[in-house]
């Protein structure tokens, strides 16, 4: 039986209803899918513009935030009149101006264990909004587990990537990271930054990627990884394998992931990494020496320091630039290094110990932020 469409509908369609291949009943999949699309962050906003605006029949979307001034950069969703209401509560009054023909469930909550496989067994497919390991692992699992296909997307600076994971058999993002990066390794966007039209290429990529599954046409980029360098225009597509062994998965750990790579936590069993506010306020009020080092950017220091701090910013360090820099400063005694909020410096503290000689170095734990809320 063909689906039949009101005048609305029909109106409002009419591009896809024109357009080989796809037609009234691709439109009619649309219609009767669910999507769960999880964060209404940077790739979250125009996958889910487009989504909505392509007349995907329910959208499920999950983020716990509230909107701030510094997303506005990136995240077209919002405007000003935004800044500080609940992310989803403005984002699903914006889609539902957009396109007033779709249901969408915009829930000002996270996704987490206690609710991951419940959200994705009910939707036909995951769209992945987040920037943390931690999100992208649990949103992984729960597909496996529920055997649901999710579509990928991640930035950092000027590059992007995106694919499709758990469809029909072929490779999880278990095959592309079989485990969490080392903690402090791989910094989020507030730290390493990102160009504010990147997240909008790669949301769209994953927003067709998400249209190509539901409506049944194309071929996705199940076993392909796609990879954008908004610097050069440069798009490469690289081949996946599939290993079975990442399909392995009995059920969620019941302890979560943790926020690997975006918050690091100290190894208890290992020689101390980091100090807090509190352990380096006591440093600075004894009598032994003490030397701080500031890997931000210079453009960091407009918001303050912590005096008196040599300024070697990371990109140094990766450049082999620092060397002069930190002749101002002796590798025998004790050094803090802190950023903005405690990622940077942590790893600029393993490279100040591995490459440089120091015997004695310390990140402070959420860097400059803290220090600048215990100021007080």
């Amino acid at each position: 039986m063909k689906p039949t469409f009101s005048a609305e509908e029909t109106e409002r369609y009419r591009r896809h209803f024109a357009l080989a291949g796809f037609g009234p009943d691709r439109q009619a999949r649309l219609q009767a899918a669910t999507v769960l699309v999880i964060g209404a962050g940077g790739l979250g906003c125009p996958a889910l513009l487009y989504l909505a605006a392509a007349g995907v029949g329910r959208i499920v979307l999950l983020d716990s935030d509230r909107v701030e001034v510094s997303n506005l950069q990136r995240q077209v969703l919002f405007d000003t009149g935004d800044v500080g209401q609940f992310k989803a509560d403005a984002a699903g009054r914006r889609l539902r101006a957009l396109n007033p023909l779709v249901r969408v469930e915009a829930r000002a909550e996270r996704f987490v264990r206690a609710n991951a496989r419940e959200l994705v067994r009910t939707a036909d497919v995951v769209v992945d909004g987040s920037d943390n390991f931690a999100t992208r692992y649990l949103v992984n699992d729960a597909c496996v587990l529920e055997n649901r296909p999710w579509v990928y997307g991640a930035v950092q600076g000027f590059e992007g990537q995106a694919s499709v994971f758990n469809w029909r058999g072929g490779p999880t993002y278990r095959c592309l990271f079989p485990q969490p990066p080392e903690a402090g390794t791989v910094p989020n966007c507030a730290e390493a930054g990102v160009l504010g039209v990147l997240p909008g290429m790669v949301g769209m990529v994953q927003a067709t990627e998400a249209i190509k599954l539901l409506s049944g046409i194309g071929e996705p980029l199940s076993g392909r990884i796609w990879l954008y360098d908004a610097l050069s225009q440069r798009v490469q597509i690289v081949a996946l394998a599939a290993d079975p062994k990442s399909r392995q998965i009995i059920d969620l750990p019941p302890d979560g992931y943790g926020e690997v790579c975006v918050t690091p936590q100290p190894d208890h069993g290992a020689a101390q990494e980091e100090i807090d506010v509190a352990e380096f306020k006591k440093l600075l009020a004894g009598a032994g020496p003490l030397q701080i080092i500031d890997v931000r950017e210079d453009w960091e220091r407009k918001d303050g320091s912590i005096e008196p701090s040599v300024h070697v910013p990371l990109g140094l360090f990766e450049k082999d630039g620092a060397e002069p820099l930190l002749a101002a400063v002796n590798p025998e005694v004790l050094t803090v290094v802190y950023c903005a909020g405690g990622v940077r410096s942590l790893r600029a503290a393993r490279i100040l110990r591995e490459h440089h000689g120091f015997r004695e170095v310390l990140s402070l734990r959420k860097g400059f932020s803290a220090w600048i809320s215990h100021r007080g």
